[in-house]
């Protein structure tokens, strides 16, 4: 297995002169906005530099007068939204897509002796419910059903980690409210249905990983809320559980308070998993940086009052992450390789220096993953971060053979039994390719189908064009740029244009297959995908050359995207809407607030409005290897600089915005895309909609009922094609 992957689960051309377009004020003229935000100055020193922050207040959420004016704008928002003309086709052609396919099979864990857990959804469910089946071939049985679960009966609960034990016997999984992510995790019997008698509350990362007694297991458990001044999130702690006996009676096994030793900080999060092939523990210390922090001991150690961990890997040893045999290890690195390579040492006594490389560094594209199995090792390779091919190498050989796929995959997604077992299974997509899994065949080098998820057509992206193109940024670095539209799209420099990214914590924006997204190419415009930096399509320097103090070519590259479509004539300033979520804010909001003349359109999705502030929020710390702190006056003017809010400027025409957040969102503060939406209403000149919808059933996106993602998306589309000028989206 690959252990960080199983663990943390973690647009004609209108120039902005001061006249408001006449699709701009239909619609903003029928509902009267509500009051602006109330300004209250207040003005600080931050290393160095005065910043003015007239809405700290709202910081306090739950302030009645703040709670109050959230209402009114999402209120108004909706009132708006809902007026859009063509949202309502929008929404009707999703929920038909929807209709097209029978199931939808996602979160599949599959047990050594074969049996399949997933999440199922119909077009009749709204959430996924938990069945399993003895084989792929095997009959279908329902575990689950989380509408079944209900003890705040105004909450709507949804499935999140799904842990059978090895041999399938029993299944912990977590379930959590109104997308808050607070987690419970319950344990359930398989063959009989039978519940078991605890509910472990505080499991937003409780990541289980059972011990061979199928009884037992290791999981990650947040303190109880309520210490004066404690974030709640810090100093979570690893417990070990046996099935049928009270919580607290948990042995505790890995903590920073347990393990003062090892110096961990409270705000990182603590995880172990339980290995089977070596008979070892793993510990991690887990944030967001990349390079992981593990250590070790054999899992007879459980037996003694406390595990003398060992260091396996330091976040200087830049090993990304890692599987393992009986006795030998396999590290996932970029350290004198940016394009990734995979090295081999042994377990019992690793030698990091002296790893011998088992897959190089290629030249021309970045290693993205690999897999162990009993016939050797697969890899992937991607080109750009948009294609993806397979290799396979036998053990104790250099020579690697490509695999020819069923069909030029986007994306490649590759899983495992691990290293005893042949099957190798590999999901694939594209931008105009729906999701396929397949399993190699080595010995006849065929692909069997074995997608669980019902097939559907599309005959509306039968004539889509992709365009992979590379083009130069603000500093000369070529990008990758993806351009998705219809067949027989003219460069008239009228087309709608969605500028779509990201670019953070090294996470690719590889190709995916949406029907629901794609119907802005239905609607005649273009798709776009900027593969900025601070992602990782173009390897490991890719994600460095966008965070901390380098962040800003990520919206640069983004600006860089939008402006290469004017010149070339795909679009113009006017028909350009830029869209991005969570750490993606910081792209849109940078992106207007430098280039407020080069979009008619920005909508950031529970973005991260107001990084510099965000340290101070539970979630905040673990980000710091990303965006900096406050701490360190290089990284502290970096935050400043990156800050979407603190760089709007009173008389200034920006574009509309769509500007989201969730009140329950434990990932982004409701408070940030608050603060910003109040900022712009105040500093714009242009007369353009600012718009800000808070939804108080929902958070971060996770766990959102299946109407609920449509209404959003439908939000999106219709805001962006309203204030793009499409025909059929003005009142």
């Amino acid at each position: 297995m690959m252990f960080r992957k199983n663990l943390l689960a973690f647009s004609a051309i209108l120039f902005f002169s001061g006249m408001v377009p006449a699709y701009a004020q239909q619609i903003a003229g029928s509902t009267a906005p509500p009051n602006k935000a109330t300004v209250r100055p207040f003005q600080e020193t931050v290393c160095d530099t005065t910043i003015s922050d007239p809405y700290r207040y709202m910081e306090k959420l739950k302030d009645p007068e703040v709670t109050a004016w959230l209402k009114e704008q999402s209120t108004h928002a909706r009132a708006i939204l809902d007026g859009i003309p063509g949202r309502k086709t929008l929404l009707l052609k999703m929920q038909e897509f929807d209709s097209r396919k029978s199931a939808k099979v996602y979160n599949l864990a599959i047990t050594d002796n074969d049996r399949y857990f997933y999440l199922k959804q119909t077009p009749s469910d709204e959430t996924g419910k938990l069945y399993y089946r003895n084989g792929y071939t095997g009959t279908e049985i329902l575990l689950f059903d989380p509408s079944s679960y209900n003890p705040k009966k105004e909450a709507h609960y949804t499935i999140g980690r799904i842990a059978p034990s090895d041999d399938g016997a029993t299944v912990a999984l977590t379930v959590y409210p109104d997308g808050s992510e607070n987690a419970t995790l319950l344990i359930v019997d398989t063959d009989s249905g039978k519940w078991y008698p605890e509910a472990i509350n505080r499991c937003r990362f409780a990541s289980p990983s059972w011990l061979p007694d199928g009884r037992s297991f290791l999981y990650n458990r947040l303190e109880p809320a309520g210490e004066s001044g404690r974030q709640p999130q810090y100093a979570s702690k690893v417990w070990l559980h046996r099935i049928g006996t009270d919580p607290s009676e948990d042995c505790e096994i890995f903590s920073s308070t347990l393990n003062t030793e090892l110096g961990i900080n409270p705000e990182d999060i603590p995880l172990a998993s339980f290995d089977k092939e070596s008979n070892t523990l793993f510990a991690f210390v887990s944030n967001v940086d990349r390079r992981l922090l593990v250590y070790y001991a054999p899992a007879a150690e459980l037996q003694q009052k406390k595990i003398s961990w060992k260091p396996l890997f330091r976040p200087e040893d830049d090993i990304h992450d890692f599987a393992v045999t009986n006795n030998e290890l396999y590290i996932y690195t970029p350290k004198n390789a940016p394009g990734f390579r995979v090295l081999k040492t042994s377990l019992q006594n690793p030698d990091l220096k002296n790893a011998e490389t088992v897959i190089p560094e290629f030249r021309d594209a970045k290693l993205t993953g690999f897999s162990l199995t009993s016939e050797g090792i697969y890899y992937k390779l991607s080109r750009n971060g948009v294609q993806e091919e397979l290799y396979h190498q036998d053990y104790g050989s250099h020579l690697s053979s490509k695999i020819t796929l069923p069909f030029k995959a986007g994306s490649i997604s590759l899983s495992s039994k691990g290293f005893r077992f042949p099957e190798v299974w590999a999901v694939m997509t594209g931008w105009n390719r729906d999701y396929r899994r397949f399993r190699f065949d080595k010995t006849n080098r065929t692909f069997l189908d074995e997608t669980l998820s019902s097939p559907a057509h599309y005959p509306e992206y039968e004539d889509l064009v992709v365009e992979e193109l590379i083009v130069p940024s603000h500093d000369g670095v070529e990008m990758p740029l993806s351009l998705i539209y219809q067949k027989g799209l003219e460069k008239n420099g009228n087309n709608p244009v969605l500028l779509y990214g990201y670019g953070a914590y090294g996470k690719s924006m590889s190709p995916f297959f949406s029907p629901s997204m794609l119907l802005w190419t239905w609607k005649g415009g273009i798709f776009a995908v900027p593969h900025v930096r601070g992602g990782g399509e173009m390897g490991y320097r890719w994600h460095t050359s966008g965070m901390k103090t380098t962040k800003a070519n990520t919206w640069k590259d983004a600006i860089s995207g939008a402006e290469y479509l004017v010149k070339n004539g795909y679009s113009s300033p006017g028909r350009i809407a830029i869209n991005g979520a969570s750490a993606g804010g910081i792209m849109v909001g940078r992106a207007i607030t430098e280039r407020p003349d080069l979009f008619a359109a920005a909508i950031p999705q529970v973005g991260a409005m107001n990084p510099l502030r965000g340290e101070t929020t539970a979630n905040g710390p673990v980000n710091i290897p990303e965006f900096g702190t406050m701490k360190i006056p290089e990284e502290c003017k970096a935050l400043i600089a990156m800050d979407p809010y603190l760089h709007l400027r009173y008389n200034v025409n920006y574009p509309a915005a769509l500007v989201t957040g969730g009140i329950n969102d434990p990932r982004v503060i409701a408070w940030q895309p608050a603060k910003f939406a109040a900022r712009m209403q105040a500093a714009t000149a242009s007369g353009k909609p600012v718009l800000l919808f808070t939804d108080f059933e929902a958070g971060h996106g996770m766990g959102n009922a299946k109407t609920k993602n449509f209404e959003t998306l439908a939000d999106v589309l219709s805001f962006g094609l309203w204030q793009t000028g499409h025909p059929e989206f003005q009142k």
